[in-house]
């Protein structure tokens, strides 16, 4: 049986290309991401091959396969994030910044699928497309393949020879399918980035090495039967799958069993009509320079999306253009020059992986030390960017955002507006903080003293109801019962705001907000509904000033559609309580077609959904312009 196989490299060079087009957006190609799982089932086949033939010659060691996963991997992998690290430094700002050293270090050592399945679960995550590194959760997922099956194969070598596996295997691998199954319908993030949802699809590549051979010899008319329905399912996903669809589970099945189905049918005839195919000499060449393509075609791309640069046919054309190339370069001179060197692992470990996590790591640190890192950005842009980032109004007033969430402050430093006994609140979350700037403006000429009182993810619900609407959060429970109960000891009037947008997805918290707004109304409070602003397409726009950009505005049609729920939530809360005020601020910023996020040369936000504070401030003084102040007379006797 042959060592070398041409259309193995054709397979790569498929499935990197799928990739590119699905990242690229070409048109069409709405499932390109099944890429990556083809490259897994080619990964289980070829590494599995290589260790049965060492462990049959008994020159199997653990420490030379670790040394040369790392000359194989690390050298090249060290080189794309270098040179992205310097690319995206002038460019990324803030928390984007020491997300990617966070990244950079978790990628070197084979844990990025973890950290990004955390980082992306936060409340206040990062936007997947400008993430300069997301790419390599895919090779830490085959890493930590490559640190398990060896152990795993050479103890079934050791202790199971003479044994038919084959049943015990498929056994395992219809396991492994159903685990996987289970876990993209009720885990689909830890799904997509951890390895036990993926080990099925590495299972299909291992199998057809262990047990193809056992199985009856295939002749010409199956075997070409065979690859031709193997490409057809691989393609057919890549065309018709899309990132919305359950995945990986059943959706994986289908481009990884039709690489199964290839590498099958080429062990019985290397010569069939798809082999031929893929054997061609562009796609082995492509093949073979597959792992550089893979790092490089991400950061560009990510970087365009953070600099809001549109993907035109022209960029798309451009970028695989330098990617080939590059791609050519450092697998000429950085991939081959360390991939075959005999080096033992402590010096291959040392030198590839021990000393860069050391100077990353000191980067990563400089990074988060350093809390203004504006000296990167050209002179006379620094202001604009102090105003986004350093205009937080959960930061700037953290006693009344993070304080304890049932003592919570009552203390001078949380009131706003007329001096004087407290006789108004602001509730909510971090998007209600972020409207205390435009409120400041709308409470001046009036006889209301504000207490600021808000949580991050804390939408005010009555307390009974905390525990179903928070999912057993202690500390957002009990920020709503000390509500509750404050609420409940005298009148007032109580500004309440949150992201109505994402609560309001679940239908759950229609009742919820409803029973909220008819409860402080039994209470003889005078209730006082602001509205959020609208969410832009990315937290770049609140960076648009910075990245030179002509036209800050968004599409007003794309703000409306999103306000569906709300609008549904308003209309009931409306007809069954009209003395409830409502002030929406997004009035004085979007017209029929357009919604401004900067106003006099000032950006208004700081990242997707949340204003500035002085932004926030803006907007109130252009709406007290434009429509007059509503709280003149909502002051109480």
């Amino acid at each position: 049986m042959q060592n070398y196989r041409a259309d193995i490299e054709g397979l790569r060079a498929l499935a990197v290309i799928l990739v590119i087009l699905y990242h690229y957006q070409v048109p069409g190609i709405t499932g390109g991401f099944v890429g990556v799982d083809v490259f897994f089932v080619i990964s289980g086949f070829v590494i599995t091959q290589l260790l049965g033939r060492k462990f049959s010659a008994g020159s199997f060691s653990f420490s030379e396969f670790y040394a040369r996963r790392i000359l194989r991997l690390a050298p090249v992998f060290l080189l794309v994030s270098t040179v992205t690290f310097v690319m995206i430094s002038p460019f990324y700002f803030d928390e984007d910044y020491y997300v990617f050293a966070k990244s950079w270090l978790s990628s070197l050592v084979g844990f990025s699928n973890f950290y990004f399945l955390d980082e992306l679960s936060q409340y206040f995550a990062p936007e997947a497309l400008s993430i300069s590194l997301l790419h390599t959760w895919s090779l830490a997922v085959e890493e930590q393949f490559y640190l398990l099956w060896p152990s795993v194969l050479y103890l079934a070598y050791r202790f199971s020879r003479g044994r038919n596996g084959l049943w015990p295997y498929v056994l395992l691998g219809l396991l492994a399918f159903a685990l996987s199954v289970y876990l993209a319908e009720h885990h689909p993030a830890a799904a997509y980035y951890l390895l036990p949802a993926r080990l099925f699809e590495f299972m299909l590549g291992t199998g057809v090495a262990l047990f193809a051979t056992r199985l009856p010899a295939l002749g010409r008319v199956t075997a070409e039967t065979l690859a031709l329905l193997g490409m057809a399912l691989i393609v057919a996903t890549a065309l018709l799958l899309h990132g919305t669809d359950h995945f990986p589970g059943y959706n994986a099945l289908w481009p990884t069993l039709g690489t199964a189905l290839v590498l099958y049918a080429g062990l019985h005839h290397p010569d069939t009509l798809v082999a031929r195919l893929l054997s061609l000499k562009v796609m082995v060449f492509l093949g073979g320079i597959s792992y550089s393509m893979y790092l490089w075609h991400w950061p560009p791309i990510a970087l365009m999306h953070y600099q809001l640069i549109d993907l035109t046919w022209l960029n798309r054309t451009a970028l695989v253009v330098a990617v080939v190339l590059l791609s050519w370069l450092s697998h000429r001179f950085v991939e081959n020059r360390y991939r075959y060197r005999p080096w033992k692992l402590r010096r291959a470990f040392l030198i590839f992986i021990l000393l860069p996590a050391l100077v990353i790591w000191a980067i990563q640190s400089t990074i988060r030390i350093a809390d203004d890192i504006s000296f990167r950005i050209p002179e006379e842009r620094r202001a604009l960017y102090r105003v986004i980032a350093q205009n937080n109004a959960a930061d700037l007033y953290k006693k009344c955002f993070k304080a304890d969430p049932y003592d919570f402050d009552k203390s001078e430093a949380c009131q706003f507006g007329a001096p004087g006994p407290v006789n108004s609140v602001l509730i909510g979350d971090s998007h209600a903080i972020a409207l205390i700037g435009f409120l400041e403006q709308l409470l001046q000429g009036t006889d209301l003293s504000l207490l600021l009182v808000t949580r991050a993810s804390t939408p005010f619900v009555l307390g009974s109801q905390s525990d179903k609407a928070f999912g057993g959060n202690q500390e957002r429970i009990d920020r709503n019962q000390a509500l509750t109960e404050y609420l409940s000891q005298e009148p007032m009037t109580v500004f309440i705001s949150a992201w109505w947008n994402s609560y309001l997805q679940n239908p759950a918290f229609q009742g919820y907000f409803v029973d909220a707004v008819e409860w402080l109304l039994e209470q003889d409070h005078q209730v006082v509904v602001l509205e959020d602003v609208p969410e832009l397409p990315s937290s770049s726009y609140a960076h648009c000033l910075l990245k030179n950009m002509q036209d800050c505005s968004i599409d007003a049609h794309v703000v409306q559609q999103r306000l569906e729920n709300f609008n549904q939530f308003k209309q009931t809360v409306q007809e069954r309580f009209p003395q409830v005020q409502w002030i929406n601020p997004r009035e004085v910023i979007c017209d029929a077609q357009r919604c401004q996020t900067v106003l006099n040369g000032i950006p208004l936000y700081r990242d997707e959904s949340h204003l500035n504070n002085v932004g926030s401030g803006e907007i109130g003084k252009l709406y007290l312009k434009m429509k007059g102040n509503p709280l003149l007379d909502a002051g109480r006797e």
